[in-house]
C-alpha cells in the first residue's frame, strides 16, 4: 500500500502559511506505510519535534492498477471515500525546508498517518466535489472544508499521479488540508467528520 499525498491544495490553507504561489500542477509527496497509525492507538508526538500539527484531509481509496489514467476514466478506479490526519513535525519540516533538504522526516514519521475508522461508499455522496469535512479539537471546531474548494479535484489527482506511479488497490491518496492546521499536545483528543459521521476520534500522548 502505497499512502500519497497532496500538497498545497486549498488557497486558504496556503495563505495561512502567507505565501502567494498557487501551484499548476498537484504537489505530491509519499508516506510510508509505516506511519498509518494502528486503528484504537493513540498519537505520540515524537520526541524529535516541539511543533506538531494537524492536517484534515478527505481520503480516497483506490480500487484497482492503473497507470497513465485518463481524467474522465478516473472515477472507475475509487469506490470509497474516507478521512484522515496528516500530522506534520512543522518545526521540523520549516528547518529542513530553510536548508534545502527533503522533508520527509516531517511527514513520514510513524504514526503520522491518521486513516478514519472506515471508508464510505461514493454514492452516498451527492456530488463528490461539494463534501464537507471538519475537525474538532477537545469538542472545539478547528478545521472546515469542503471539496469544492480544491485547487486540483479528485479525478484530476487520480490522473496526475497515475502519470508518476502505477496506483494499485489499497493505496490511499489524502488530498490536502483546508486552512485551520494547529498544534497538537500531550491529552488532546482529536475527533474527524465526514459530513456528519464521526470517522476519527484519537487521543494525543
Amino acid at each position: 500500500m502505497k499512502i500519497i499525498c497532496i500538497g498545497m491544495n486549498y488557497t486558504e490553507h496556503i495563505k495561512e502559511f502567507d505565501r502567494d504561489f498557487i501551484p499548476t500542477e498537484p504537489v505530491v509527496f509519499l508516506k510510508p506505510d509505516s506511519a498509518v497509525l494502528p486503528k484504537k492507538n493513540p498519537f505520540v508526538i515524537p520526541v524529535f519535534s516541539n511543533r506538531v500539527e494537524y492536517e484534515i484531509e478527505v481520503l480516497v481509496k483506490i480500487n484497482k492498477v492503473g497507470k497513465h489514467i485518463g481524467e474522465r476514466f478516473a472515477h472507475k478506479y475509487y469506490d470509497e471515500i474516507g478521512l484522515g490526519i496528516d500530522f506534520t513535525a512543522r518545526d521540523v519540516q520549516l528547518e529542513l525546508k530553510k536548508n534545502g533538504h527533503p522533508w520527509e522526516k516531517a511527514k513520514g514519521f510513524d504514526g503520522s498517518a491518521i486513516i478514519g475508522e472506515s471508508f464510505l461508499p461514493k454514492e452516498q455522496f451527492t456530488d463528490l466535489n461539494n463534501i464537507n469535512f471538519r475537525l474538532e479539537k477537545n469538542e472545539e471546531q478547528v478545521q472546515v472544508g469542503n471539496t469544492k474548494d480544491m485547487i486540483f479535484k479528485i479525478d484530476e489527482i487520480i490522473a496526475y499521479i497515475s502519470t508518476i506511479y502505477t496506483l494499485k488497490k489499497g493505496d490511499i491518496i489524502f488530498t490536502g488540508t483546508p486552512s485551520g492546521v494547529g498544534p497538537v499536545a500531550k491529552g488532546d483528543v482529536l475527533r474527524g467528520y465526514l459530513e456528519d459521521e464521526k470517522l476519527i476520534d484519537i487521543k494525543v500522548r
